[in-house]
Formats: structure tokens, C-alpha cells, sequence
């Protein structure tokens, strides 16, 4: 038994550090991009059309020349800003109304459930793409749509822990001190139900950072010459069958980073739940 406890807490450990270097290395990348590519990522050479991967071109070249390691590496700053900029705003709307509807319950909760009844019928990516197709596609169309059409489950789980918490002592204590309603919810209910959030959060950003690449793969998110992992990987649909590192090195960055969050948030997840890190 205590054999088993130690390799769950090497488990749970393991993937969170596990996610949280992967998520570090593309986030550095991003940030560094200038100074890692090698070439301009929009830079044309035609005298360089799709050269396989060599010292001078690491991931080779697309259709019109251009160095896709520099494309890869700009393209985790879109990537990684649309994942973050879109759970953000998800998770301000969730916990707004996940709060007032655990917290007031009765009409408030009737009105602000519906309304999360009524956004989960709708299948969330092709909700995404009704919306986008009326927009101008832009990376700050593509962030704002996903974060407004995201926050359902976090508005669900705030609700249910809001629900728990408002019911216990010292939030009665705090009421009869007659502390506002304001006051109780920043000073003893947020801080209480932010850890789940946390969690749901960086599983969001696996979530957003697929949708963007799915959109823009589609031709409805980032559009060229702005690198984006989704619209590298139009571009190796189209020359797949003779230049197979067009769609090889953007899709193992989407499938990296992507699982890096999930570690992350699943590490967390372990290491944050109180019934979790009992056993």
C-alpha cells in the first residue's frame, strides 16, 4: 500500500513537470522567435521551392520558399496567444456567471442555466464556424469567438462549487457580520473555487489552440502570410504526397503542445484536489 501511494505521487508529479516543460519550451520559443528563425518567415524565395529538410532549411521549405522552421516557430505566437486570450475571456464570463448563479440560485440561476442549456445544444466547433463566417477572419476575430462560445463548463463547475461553499460556516459567519454580498463572494468564495478553474483552464487552452489550427486550416482563422500551424498544414494537404515535412513539423508542434497542456492540467488536477492527493 505505501509502495502504491509512492508511485501515485511519482505519477502525478511526473506528468505535472512533464506538461509544465513543454509548455515552458513553446512559450519560449514564442517568445524568442526573432531570435531563434534563422529566415523571415514571409520572406518568398522561388529559387527555393519545397527543398526537403537540409542544415540550411531544417523543416525545408513550402510552396513559395519559405523557411518553414521560421513558420513553425512564429506560428506557437499566434497559437499560444489565441489559447490564452481565449480561455481568459471564457473564464472571466464563467466565473461571473458560474457566481452569481451559485451564489443567488433561485431566478438568477434559473435564467443563467437555461442559457448554458441553450449554448451546450449547439455542437461547440460548429458553433464557432456559424459565428466566424460572418467576421472578417483575423487572429483577434478567432481569440474573441472562441472565449465567448467556451465558457459554459467553466459557468457550470464555479456554480457547482459556489453551491457547496455558500453553505458552509465561515461563509455564514461572514453574513451575519453583515458583510456584502460583493465582499463574501471576492473575500471567501473566489478564492475558493479558483483552484478547479485553474485546472479547467489550462485544459482550455489545448482545446482553443486545436480550434484556431482547425479554422485556420479551413481557410477561417489566421490568414497568409501570418504563420499559423492550421494554414502550414493547408498548404502540406496540397503537396502531401511530395513534401511530407509541411505537414509532419506543424502537426508534431500542435500534437506537442497540445499534450503538454493536458499533462499540465492533469498534473494539477492530481496535485491540487484534496481527495486525489490523499490517496
Amino acid at each position: 500500500m505505501v509502495r502504491n501511494k509512492i508511485f501515485s505521487g511519482i505519477n502525478k508529479y511526473l506528468l505535472f513537470y512533464t506538461g509544465l516543460f513543454i509548455v515552458l519550451f513553446f512559450i519560449i520559443v514564442a517568445v524568442l522567435a526573432p531570435y531563434i528563425s534563422p529566415y523571415d518567415p514571409t520572406a518568398v524565395h522561388l529559387g527555393n521551392v519545397l527543398a526537403p529538410p537540409s542544415s540550411q532549411y531544417f523543416f525545408g521549405t513550402d510552396e513559395l520558399g519559405r523557411d518553414v522552421f521560421s513558420r513553425v516557430v512564429y506560428g506557437a505566437r499566434i497559437s499560444i496567444s489565441v489559447g490564452f486570450v481565449a480561455v481568459g475571456i471564457s473564464v472571466v464570463i464563467g466565473l461571473l456567471f458560474g457566481l452569481l448563479a451559485g451564489y443567488f440560485g433561485k431566478f438568477a440561476d434559473t435564467i443563467i442555466m437555461r442559457f448554458v442549456d441553450i449554448m451546450l445544444c449547439f455542437p461547440a466547433f460548429f458553433l464557432i464556424l456559424a459565428v466566424i463566417t460572418f467576421l472578417e477572419p483575423s487572429v483577434y476575430n478567432v481569440m474573441i469567438v472562441i472565449g465567448l462560445t467556451s465558457w459554459m463548463g467553466v459557468t457550470r463547475l464555479v456554480r457547482a462549487e459556489t453551491m457547496s461553499i455558500k453553505t458552509r460556516d465561515y461563509v455564514t459567519a461572514a453574513r451575519l457580520q453583515d458583510l456584502t454580498n460583493t465582499k463574501i463572494l471576492i473575500k471567501y468564495i473566489l478564492p475558493n473555487v479558483i483552484t478547479p478553474v485553474f485546472v479547467a483552464a489550462t485544459l482550455g487552452v489545448a482545446g482553443a489552440i486545436l480550434t484556431e489550427s482547425a479554422l485556420s486550416f479551413l481557410g477561417l482563422g489566421v490568414q497568409p502570410p501570418t504563420p499559423s500551424w492550421g494554414n502550414i498544414l493547408t498548404a502540406g494537404k496540397d503537396n502531401i504526397t511530395f513534401a511530407w515535412w509541411l505537414s509532419v513539423f506543424p502537426g508534431l508542434a500542435i500534437f506537442i503542445t497540445v499534450l503538454g497542456y493536458n499533462l499540465l492540467g492533469e498534473g494539477l488536477r492530481d496535485i491540487l484536489d484534496p481527495k486525489i492527493a490523499k490517496k
